[in-house]
């Protein structure tokens, strides 16, 4: 027991001393927020899509535990294989402490300084494990004479080691407690709090009544913001304060630019009313969410540095270097309302959402177009290749058309009789033209849509089913003003996102 838990304290204070470092330099350096981020970025694609799936947003914290899991069983093995001799532990805690070298190290926003961290954890770790193991009771004894000796001296050796590692134990809890709160005290939540409400000088259309069916089922138009879907890659949420902020826009332009966040809320801000949708989405999925952003065109700051010819991505980089690149076409449309986007629903973004700037583009999914905590704007060719396409996502992804269905839910039992189905549905730059249901492989019912705010938002609609005793399988599908219809076809998100009916079994009794 005594030799396992020295392997686990010599563990958790080598990650509880760089996470106090880590909080003292750069929080990213934190190696298990490093190790935890690598693991990302190395994951194979499908493995990503299953941990979403399963997961949703809490993928992050499954990662984290089981991470957390797995070295403290490995750190007890390694103590309970050093009883005799402290090599054995000694060896699995340095390739502990080089494994979180090399996550940093692997970093793309970490510099030299980022290494101070991983070395200091690799140090302490090593460091607390010889102590520990040169303060235990021995196993065994050689002889008969040495074993009288520990009879005697035994209880006071335990007890010196019970102290010892109750002051390691102490001492650990401390600097990962000091670390977290310096690493989540950056000034972020404290300028996000001084900036108050944001007030566009144009405002987006007050949203109709009738624009959604929520006394039916159906979420309201307005995703408020801690119910606002997150997908993305951060395994810890960068707190980016104003202060200092900078978004820089180069690359194939005539004049760079070095925006303060200052100088973006000096802008003329507008108000958008958009639905976002992640492409990681499954069919029926929860990843769709509407929200009254607020920002600047980014039309405006591309036309003010100067579109290059030849210039085809807007390369953007989040402060944790995640990239995407949006097609310049797009963003220079006059009608595509793509933004800086520095609020949402009337406040700062949330620091989950990019505080204090993102990018929002309807019509685009997110991986290509919406990248958050931005920093960096560079016009480019698509030769240079993002964060998702590396992995294996498509160049370009529009949004494709879909429906679900939210009510009833999957496998509800419900009376017999009339009962009414409700869900959303959503084809941002053209509009839903008509949603039709049926039951059981039935004739298709055309469902009533809710008012429409505009074609780059969701639009509600219900219906009344007459369902008799027993199983029954309802499905949606939706047709844009295009004239396109779903496709029953049944594809996977990658690589350009999902496609097929919505369906869902319920027992009417």
């Amino acid at each position: 027991m005594a030799a396992a838990l020295i392997g686990v304290l010599a563990a958790v204070g080598a990650l509880a001393a760089g996470h106090l470092v880590a909080g003292l330099l750069e929080p990213s350096s934190s190696p298990y927020l490093a190790v935890g981020n690598t693991a990302i970025d190395l994951t194979p694609e499908p493995v990503k899509a299953f941990a979403i799936e399963q997961f949703g947003e809490n993928d992050k914290i499954v990662l984290l535990l089981g991470m957390g899991v797995v070295i403290l069983l490995l750190a007890a093995v390694a103590g309970l294989l050093s009883r005799r001799s402290p090599v054995p532990g000694l060896i699995v805690i340095g390739v502990f402490g080089a494994v979180g070298i090399a996550a940093a190290l692997a970093r793309p926003t970490l510099g030299v300084l980022g290494l101070v961290a991983p070395v200091v954890a690799a140090l302490a770790g090593l460091a607390t494990f010889w102590w520990l193991h040169r303060k235990a009771p021995r196993p065994e004894v050689a002889d008969d004479e040495d074993a009288e000796q520990a009879d005697s001296s035994g209880g006071s050796g335990r007890r010196r080691f019970l102290i010892t590692s109750g002051a390691v134990t102490a001492g650990v809890a401390a600097s990962g407690a000091v670390g977290q709160l310096l690493i989540g005290s950056r000034g972020a939540e404290q300028s996000r709090r001084a900036i108050g409400r944001i007030v566009p000088a144009r405002k987006a259309p007050p949203i109709p009544a009738g624009a959604d069916f929520t006394g039916a089922g159906t979420p309201p138009f307005l995703t408020p913001n801690p119910d606002f879907y997150r997908v993305d890659t951060a395994l810890r949420v960068p707190r980016l304060p104003t202060d200092g902020y900078r978004l820089r826009v180069h690359g194939m332009v005539e004049r760079e630019l070095n925006l303060s966040y200052d100088d973006l809320m000096g802008r003329p801000l507008v108000e958008k009313t958009i639905t976002m949708t992640c492409v990681s989405n499954q069919v029926g999925g929860p990843y769709v969410s509407t929200s009254n952003f607020v920002g600047v065109p980014i039309r405006d700051i591309l036309n003010e540095a100067g579109v290059r010819p030849g210039a085809e991505q807007v390369f953007s980089t989040s402060v944790d270097g995640y990239t995407a690149g949006t097609p310049v076409e797009v963003l220079l449309e006059r009608d595509r309302d793509a933004l800086i986007a520095l609020g949402m629903n009337g406040e700062p973004l949330p620091l989950e959402h990019g505080f204090p700037v993102r990018m929002v583009t309807p019509g685009l999914y997110g991986y290509l177009s919406a990248t958050k905590w931005l920093v960096d704007l560079e016009l480019t060719t698509f030769d240079k290749v993002t964060y998702w396409e590396e992995r294996g996502w498509a160049e370009r992804a529009p949004i494709k058309t879909q429906s679900r269905i939210d009510r009833p839910g999957a496998f509800q039992k419900l009376p017999a009789g009339r009962t009414t189905a409700a869900g959303i549905a959503w084809a941002q730059q053209t509009g839903i033209e008509r949603v039709e249901v049926r039951v059981d492989s039935g004739p298709w019912q055309e469902a009533e849509l809710s008012t429409q705010v505009g074609v780059d938002t969701w639009r509600m609609w219900r219906i009344e089913l007459d369902l008799e005793p027993g199983g029954h399988n309802i499905e949606c599908r939706a047709t844009d003003r295009s004239g396109y219809t779903q496709t029953s076809d049944r594809v996977p998100p990658i690589p350009d996102g999902a496609t097929g009916w919505h369906s869902i079994f319920c027992t009417a009794q």
